[in-house]
């Protein structure tokens, strides 16, 4: 999609929906149980407030892959593991634009005020004054989108040329990338997954979702606390995942 005009300074973490006056929070602003669990603790996470299509079935075993997704994502017998990376990051990027493009419409500042992820889970951005503030998905959207794109156009880190290398910073940017590129899927299975039905194309958007999953898994570069959220404020994919952790789809 086009990307146009001047963005704020980084995307960053989660912020939460307004809660009950007694939820405990910290000083950045998260509830205090996204510091993590101590040692040996059992985590609970809240179930979501209302029914999500995209965990039922048949939605969630909807598919145009059988069986496990590992063997789509293993590197290449001969192929630099740095190419591979790079290859699939660049492919990741232009499929889910895609996809994204297909609920554009539904996607305006009226039904979307600002980037969900969950119930009480909302994406915020850093602004230039180092601010955190909440954006329509919409704008989050495309903020990420012109970012990455512009990483994948700049060549001192993903090099198209014969001896030029990856920069020691490459694995880092990939990583945080894939967080973007998450948050994306975070907010069309959230919050537009009824357009998704409408079109018909919930088993291509669970294919591509999955792969993504896999790739991320194989290469260290999903962030499992990023995916699920906190324990309070999960998000909907984080259940979408352990669905297909369990089934043997991402194995």
């Amino acid at each position: 999609m086009g990307r146009k005009g001047s963005t704020p300074t980084t995307p960053t973490a989660e912020a939460s929906q307004p809660q009950r006056k007694d939820t405990p929070r910290n000083q950045t602003g998260h509830h205090a149980s996204t510091q993590g669990p101590s040692r040996g603790e059992l985590v609970t996470y809240a179930q979501p407030t209302q029914p999500k299509l995209f965990l039922e079935r048949p939605f969630v075993d909807a598919s145009l892959v059988k069986g496990s997704f590992k063997t789509l994502v293993a590197l290449p017998k001969y192929l630099d593991v740095m190419e591979w990376v790079a290859f699939n990051m660049f492919d990741f990027y232009n499929n889910i634009n895609t996809f994204y493009e297909a609920i554009l419409e539904r996607c305006d500042h009226k039904n979307c005020p600002t980037m969900t992820a969950g119930d009480q889970l909302v994406y915020t951005w850093i602004d230039s004054n180092n601010k955190h503030v909440k954006l329509p998905a919409a704008t989050y959207i495309d903020y990420v989108f012109t970012w990455i794109q512009a990483l994948l156009q700049d060549q001192s880190i993903f090099p198209t040329k014969a001896g030029l290398p990856f920069p020691p910073t490459f694995p880092a940017t990939c990583k945080h990338m894939y967080r973007q590129l998450l948050r994306v899927f975070a907010h069309m299975y959230q919050a537009h997954f009824q357009d998704i039905l409408h079109l018909r194309i919930e088993p291509h958007l669970n294919s591509l979702f999955a792969h993504y999953l896999a790739f991320g898994l194989e290469f260290d570069v999903l962030d499992k606390k990023e995916l699920r959220g906190s324990p309070s404020n999960p998000t909907g994919i984080g259940f979408l995942y352990e669905m297909w952790k369990e089934s043997g789809r991402l194995d």
